[in-house]
């Protein structure tokens, strides 16, 4: 296997060469504002190396911020088009009503509501109103909206509404991109669709981005299939990212938290990536990120869906630091460190400054940093090991001391010796641990089914049948799968024994999907 893996952060774009289970090569390049420059000057710096054209490349995997900053930052979203399936329940709480107002304001297109939807159980609720579908495909047509979230009620347990409603919509709207609801959530309908309604709104955006990424990988004269990594460590098709390109909201972190796996053969242990802007503290559970169970916002909207659970603080590298009163943090002066922190030549103080200040990190020309007084530079160092602590016994599920693995380009900041921590964990290519993420990533499947009138052992089973053959249509090696995650929850208050399950299983990339 001969992959790169490339993640572009907010500071910068890491490139590694992944062979037989060795990183062979990594580099650093400054992320540009138009993402794909950096791609390419990293692919560039990283092909300078023999040992990349020594034979062909299996694989291309990119992890990246660009579509979650894409919503927090409210910009390049795309007017949407709300289809819910459900009347006459569901409708006090329409589309949107959750959403800040000037999110809102620009991603909410036209609403329509629908008689249909399923109950727990598999039965309808109403038989689906395809004449009011219909009427609604011509209103979107003629309205010129472009994109569309189809949602419907338990549509995780039985979706032929929504893809009903899918093949209505493109008889009317064959250019539209439609994203139905049960491809994204769990189950609980508020959440899933605003899951939906978000990843509609990226649906542009993800277009020209991919494209992007393809047309940097061209110009570098590699010849790789394309892939993106999820929110849980896996890897999707470019194809899929396209159509899902909320999967990769949270994969920057993720990405870190597998290559700490990776590079340091723990596999149960707490993770910190510090990074030029933001400090991400994570769980390994069997070597994949402890995953958030309870409803996660993005960008102050609700959702629910495959998210890792971690804690993200204003601290990195790039951190501005404030003298009177001391202040480290949250602003960042971002990928443009190498211009503005005083050990390049800048002349805005940061974490990195006052680091090498203290002598525990050689980065620039430390004379430039002699300025700073010892004092300062310790009560900056101070300052984020207080929030360094904090952060991790936040993200603690029980008492006692943890092993903690550092990396990211700010790992200089975590202080060997930390409250609560066992021993602090440093690897090579730390500095990197997210592009060895996303090159060794792998692929994954899930199911989030209720099962009625079944033993428990019997309906996990079951789930897990399901989970493996998603995966294994997506691309994984059966002979490789493995069950990363098992839940279930008994629903006490419906009848027929009802149980939840969700299971997740991940396995190796089969060798016939590297060539799609």
């Amino acid at each position: 296997m001969r992959r790169i893996g490339i993640d572009v952060g907010g500071t910068n774009t890491d490139a590694v060469l992944v062979e037989e289970g060795r990183v062979v090569h990594a580099v650093k390049y400054p992320t540009t504002a138009d993402v794909t420059g950096g791609i390419v000057g990293a692919l560039d710096l990283l092909a300078r190396d023999a040992a990349v054209a020594r034979g062909p490349i299996d694989a291309v995997v990119i992890g990246t911020t660009h579509f979650v900053n894409a919503v927090v930052q409210r910009r390049d979203l795309t007017k949407v088009a709300a289809v819910r399936i459900g009347l006459p329940t569901g409708a006090s709480l329409p589309p949107f009503c959750d959403w800040p107002v000037d999110l809102a304001r620009l991603v909410e297109g036209q609403i329509f509501m629908l008689e249909g939807g399923h109950d727990y159980d598999g039965r309808e609720i109403m038989p689906f109103d395809e004449a009011g579908m219909r009427a609604a495909a011509r209103q979107i047509r003629e309205s010129g909206l472009r994109a569309v979230a189809i949602s419907s009620v338990f549509s995780p347990l039985d979706a032929s509404h929504e893809e009903r409603a899918r093949d209505l919509l493109r008889s009317e709207c064959p250019e539209a991109a439609i994203t139905l609801s049960r491809d994204l959530g769990r189950i609980g309908l508020l959440e899933r669709e605003n899951a939906a309604l978000l990843n509609a709104a990226l649906a542009d955006l993800a277009r020209r981005t991919i494209a992007g990424f393809r047309n940097a990988i061209a110009a570098s004269g590699i010849a790789a299939p394309l892939y993106l990594t999820q929110n849980d460590g896996t890897v999707m098709s470019a194809g899929t990212a396209m159509a899902l390109p909320v999967m990769s909201f949270a994969s920057g972190a993720t990405n870190s938290m597998r290559g700490a796996v990776f590079l340091s053969g723990v596999a149960d242990a707490m993770v910190i990536d510090v990074g030029g802007t933001s400090t991400d503290v994570g769980e390994l559970r069997r070597g994949f990120p402890r995953e958030a169970n309870s409803v996660v916002e993005i960008g102050e909207v609700r959702t629910l869906f495959r998210m890792p659970d971690l804690l993200s603080i204003g601290l990195g590298g790039g951190s501005i630091v404030r003298r009177e009163p001391l202040r480290v943090g949250p602003e960042s002066v971002g990928y443009r460190l190498t211009d503005e922190a005083l050990v390049f030549g800048g002349s805005t103080l940061t974490a990195t400054d006052a680091a090498v200040a203290a002598g525990i990190a050689a980065i620039g020309d430390q004379a430039k940093a002699a300025g700073v007084p010892l004092d300062l530079a310790r009560a900056v160092l101070d300052r984020a090991r207080e929030k360094i602590e904090d952060a991790i016994d936040r993200m603690k599920t029980a008492a006692g001391e943890v092993r903690l693995i550092a990396v990211g380009g700010g790992a200089f900041l975590v202080p060997d010796r930390l409250a609560g921590v066992a021993q602090v964990i440093r690897v090579a290519h730390g500095d990197c641990a997210n592009a060895v993420g996303a090159a060794i990533a792998q692929i994954s499947g899930e199911t989030d089914q209720v099962y009625r009138d079944m033993r428990r052992d019997d309906a996990i089973a079951a789930a897990e049948a399901q989970a493996r053959a998603r995966a294994v249509a997506a691309g994984a090696d059966p002979a490789s799968l493995v069950t990363v995650d098992v839940e279930d929850m008994p629903l006490a208050y419906l009848p027929g024994n009802a149980l939840r399950v969700r299971v997740r299983v991940a396995g190796d990339m089969r060798a016939s999907a590297r060539l799609l």
